[in-house]
């Protein structure tokens, strides 16, 4: 029995992925993988049995992913599962900062009512002070064609907003994604210097970290709109309150709250709403649910972020998995002591991602002494960090 320990509220729809007679739902101490949301796995220590981290959502910063590598810890996400339901709050966001809807419904909300008021002639009487604008004709800058992003910058043109996007790093498969029409800048302050309205999509790392700070909001067309719905960090909070202050940007809303933030009469915080809807919720489980099970039953690898994806069909009796550091002379090494042991190589594949890498073995034959003795020889090479043995199920 495989155990899967959660942290959070994980919908059933991904839990429903686990077949009953294969995997036990946090009924052990020591699990094989975690399946979690915005649980915090810096303040702990990952248990000797770890084998997996499953995050129903996109981002990872709270998993250490660091520690996570060193352990033969493999870090899976749902990348795109709940970008519809971010890029439609992006949407009613972008909307909400041109139209005052927001205020004029707490100014309703003040009116005197009774007999002798005329609720309809007061609301009606005050609705001049709350003009607003349309976004048709407004020029978009996103920052992020990613999953979120390119839906967000394609809706956004829809609505007859005059889109520009950025993204150095974007994939083949979302570049399909974005519409041929909107052109892209090589750089971000071309992105922020001409637009009205400025919204980010990209993760975190320690590169982006701060990437919007007080240079870029110079570069910003005075009065504009910003917009971060992607992470925490990305913004630098000091000088976009600054910039506020200054009448350098007129808003700033943010899924991220502070005590400056919230505090802030030009700063609307929303409660990291991005992907809290009922169907993100059952697409992220659902697909993280996926891919940690794949991991655990087959060895292959689907969406990490810490490891290379990896697919070989499982054709042979027994399979043979390493996580291992991206060496030289690594698979010569591992086929060494499948030659001592005199095991036959059915099929292998090998395939890396940064400083690590990982090997899967396909072999005719084997038995739990002969297993044990791979696994120790193999153990004792320095640069391999995890090793496990694979048996195919009628299901596979």
């Amino acid at each position: 029995m495989y155990q899967i320990k959660t942290y959070n509220v994980i919908s059933n729809v991904g839990l429903a992925v686990f077949p009953k007679d294969k995997y036990e739902i946090n009924g052990v101490a020591e699990p094989d993988a975690l399946l979690i949301r915005s649980q915090n796995l810096h303040r702990g220590v990952l248990p000797v049995s770890l084998l997996a981290i499953g995050r129903a959502g996109a981002g990872v910063n709270n998993i250490p992913l660091d520690k996570a590598s060193e352990n033969g810890v493999v870090v899976f996400n749902a990348p795109g599962a709940n970008s519809n339901a971010v890029k439609e709050l992006i949407i009613a966001v972008l909307i909400m900062a041109a139209r005052p809807i927001i205020p004029a419904i707490n100014w309703v909300s003040t009116l005197n009512s009774g007999e002798d008021a005329d609720v309809t002639l007061q609301a009606e009487s005050g609705k001049n002070h709350f003009r607003g604008t349309e976004l048709a004709g407004k020029k978009l800058g996103v920052i992020g064609l990613g999953a979120v992003g390119s839906k967000v910058a394609d809706t956004a043109q829809q609505l007859g907003m005059d889109v520009i996007g950025y993204d150095p790093y974007i994939s083949v498969e979302h570049a399909w994604q974005v519409s041929s029409d909107i052109p892209r800048a090589s750089s971000i302050e071309d992105v922020l210097k001409d637009s009205d309205y400025v919204t980010i999509h990209i993760p975190y790392t320690e590169k982006n970290k701060d990437l919007i700070s007080a240079k870029e909001l110079l570069t910003m067309k005075k009065g504009a709109v910003l917009l971060n719905y992607s992470r925490d960090g990305i913004v630098e909070e000091a000088p976009v309150l600054a910039a506020l202050e200054s009448g350098q940007i007129s808003q700033y809303w943010t899924d991220f709250a502070s005590d400056a933030l919230v505090a802030h009469e030009k700063v609307v915080v929303t409660p990291h709403l991005g992907g809290t809807t009922q169907e993100a919720e059952d697409n992220c489980a659902e697909m993280v649910a996926h891919t940690l099970r794949k991991y655990l039953e087959t060895g292959e690898i689907e969406h990490s972020v810490n490891f290379p994806a990896v697919y070989m069909p499982f054709n042979s009796p027994y399979r043979l998995t390493l996580l291992h550091q991206n060496v030289p002379s690594m698979v010569g090494k591992i086929t060494t002591v499948l030659a001592e042991l005199n095991i036959n190589i059915a099929n292998m594949i090998n395939s890396s991602k940064g400083d690590y890498a990982y090997t899967m073995i396909d072999v005719d034959a084997m038995d739990e002494g002969l297993y044990a003795d791979f696994e120790q020889k193999c153990l004792d090479i320095d640069a391999i960090i995890r090793v496990r043995g694979l048996k195919k199920t009628v299901n596979d």
